[in-house]
Formats: C-alpha cells, structure tokens, sequence
C-alpha cells in the first residue's frame, strides 16, 4: 500500500491490519520452527538398559582395557581421544587407555546417552 493511501484511510482501519501484519512477522517463525522441530529431531538415542561392555571391548579391542596401538583410538572400548573428552573421560584419565574398566565403562554409558550405541561398530 503506498504512504498516500495510508493516510487517505481512517486511523481505526490503519491499525487492525498493522496489528495483523505484526502478529504474522512473529508467528510465522515460531510455526516454521515448530514444523522443523519433530519429535524425533530432539529426542534421546535409544541405549540398552545394559549393554555387554566387556562384549563389545572385546570385538573392539579383544578385550584389552590398556589397549593404544597407535591407531587413533584408545582404551577397551577404543574411545576417539574427541568421544573421550566429550563424554566427560578427562574426570577419569588424560586418556581412555589410562581409565580404569570401570570408569571406561561410566563414561561409555555417558557417550552412549548422547549419540546412542552406533559409536561402537560392534555394539
């Protein structure tokens, strides 16, 4: 509508359509991001109730809770250095080769929480 036909209109048909124009600039965002935001989008990866720990580190690592073999992943369940630190290993050891079964297992439930059990090929 061009500025001459605005003031050409009374003030009371001005402001509804004003009002409306506002309202769709705000809710039409919302509306895409609620249309974007499925509930599958936000929720949690489906982890086991107990997963086999000292199953999978054996397939990853045939078992070896030690295990550095220089390939870029360490430990029993063959942490990434970057999982490691992620899911919270720093509290336990510099490295997940240098963690304790128990804390590898405590931080391998942890990562598993957060991107579900596909971080171990044999899980």
């Amino acid at each position: 509508m061009f500025s001459f036909q605005k003031h050409l209109m009374p003030r009371h048909q001005r402001g509804p359509l004003r009002q409306r124009r506002t309202a769709l600039r705000l809710v039409l965002p919302v509306a895409a991001l609620l249309t974007v935001m499925t509930p599958a989008a936000g929720a949690a990866p489906s982890v086991p109730a107990e997963a086999d720990w000292d199953a999978i580190a054996r397939c990853e690592s045939g078992g070896d809770w030690r295990a550095n073999t220089g390939n870029g992943h360490y430990g029993g369940l063959q942490f990434s250095q970057r999982s490691w630190v992620a899911a919270g290993g720093l509290r336990h050891a510099p490295r997940a080769d240098l963690a304790s079964r128990k804390a590898q297992i405590a931080v391998a439930r942890r990562l598993a929480a957060m991107q579900g059990m596909n971080a171990w090929a044999c899980a």
